[in-house]
């Protein structure tokens, strides 16, 4: 039978409008009194930040992707970045694209969120969020309008710390990373996951001044900015880059394979591989 639709609310059309750009994400917000997904490939988040045995066997399927698709295993520390990584980067996206496409800002503390590994699925309650004074769901229940864009933005960045600040001290003790290399994630996370939904819906460069505006660079618990730049194509197209805060750690594996915006990728191999067909 199917699962009951559950009434809109003022972060509906953003949360589908995210699943059309980005498929292999679908967002399912929980009806009125509807319990939470628990169990077979649904993690709670909370529970992931707990730091037991959800969250190894959460890391089990990482593990065994790196075993199938490389051929060798990886460090524990490396497969417990690649699980945070896919994670946080949905999860960002969960208060990055409301706030982007509608000026609506949702607050989702961890009890708030379960994350279905292998569908690409988050199952999210959603009820308080902040917004502009001029938005009609400013009157809303849970609606809380703020005074300016500004104000939105310190929104988003506590409504993003707030959710993955316990998710981090589940991660972390399996991590070499601490602190402020966390944060560092948690910025490229932001930064990367809204840079690349806004490019498939046309308004990559309007992400990137929001972005930037964002996170300038002082912004704690963040580490970094959005710090993107621009390139010179063999033609002289303008190529949109930026300078991760932090590294994926996939150079473990593919020494010679690095990502196009890794600090150990150089501007000439950063050409060539936006540039090439694939990335095409």
């Amino acid at each position: 039978m199917p699962l009951p639709v559950p009434p809109p609310s003022a972060l509906t059309d953003a949360y589908t409008r995210l699943g059309e750009a980005y498929p292999a994400l679908t967002v399912r917000e929980l009806g009125p009194g509807e319990a939470a997904p628990e169990g077979g490939d649904w993690f709670p988040a909370a529970r992931l930040a707990e730091g037991g045995a959800a969250l190894d066997a959460f890391l089990a399927w990482d593990e065994g992707q790196v075993l199938r698709d490389y051929g060798r295993r990886a460090r524990p520390d490396v497969v417990a970045s690649f699980g945070l990584h896919r994670y946080a980067w949905p999860a960002c996206l969960l208060i990055t694209a409301p706030w982007f496409l509608l000026r609506r800002v949702p607050r989702l503390p961890v009890e708030h969120v379960s994350f279905h590994r292998g569908l690409g699925r988050m199952a999210v309650r959603t009820g308080a969020f902040a917004c502009l004074p001029g938005d009609p769901a400013a009157t809303l229940p849970g609606a809380r309008a703020v005074a300016d864009e500004e104000a939105l933005r310190a929104e988003v960045r506590a409504a993003v710390a707030e959710h993955l600040e316990p998710v981090l001290a589940g991660f972390g003790p399996r991590m070499r990373r601490r602190g402020r290399a966390l944060w560092g994630m948690v910025t490229d996370e932001v930064v990367e996951g809204l840079w690349y939904v806004a490019g498939v819906l046309g308004e990559e460069r309007r992400a990137m001044r929001e972005l930037e505006l964002l996170l300038p660079g002082a912004t704690k618990p963040y580490a970094g900015s959005a710090a993107f730049r621009e390139l010179a194509g063999p033609h002289g197209e303008p190529l949109p880059t930026r300078d991760r805060a932090s590294c994926c750690l996939f150079y473990t594996l593919r020494p010679e394979d690095t990502c196009v915006t890794c600090p150990r990728t150089g501007d000439a191999d950063r050409v060539a591989k936006l540039t090439s067909p694939v990335a095409s």
